[in-house]
């Protein structure tokens, strides 16, 4: 079982679906992206849970960059602080800093 993602003119998701595996062969097709991609007269890019492709498992209003094959999450927040890592997620310190539990030490 594969995932499937339908991008839209500006390459962001639109939908995710569960597919074909990409080593099944039916009536001929083995390129799954591109007979999904066909029907449905989207860009379609598989993406994948545990992120071993396209860095990180698509969502509906995730960005599809092609210069990297990756699959990037809607911007967090607006901190001047966000910046993308390596593994192509965001990461802001004051975002976290405001997110950590406070201890009840009373």
């Amino acid at each position: 079982m594969a995932h499937y993602a339908f991008l839209d003119e500006n390459n962001i998701v639109t939908e995710v679906i569960t597919g074909r595996d990409e080593t099944e062969v039916v009536d001929g097709i083995t390129d799954w992206e591109q007979a999904y991609s066909e029907v449905r007269g989207q860009v379609c890019k598989r993406t994948s849970y545990n992120a071993n492709i396209r860095y990180n498992y698509a969502g509906i209003g995730y960005t599809y960059d092609p210069i990297d094959d990756a699959f990037i999450a809607p911007v967090p927040c607006a901190h001047p602080q966000l910046t993308l890592n390596n593994l192509k997620r965001w990461e802001c310190p004051a975002c976290e800093a405001a997110l950590e539990p406070v201890s009840d030490s009373a």
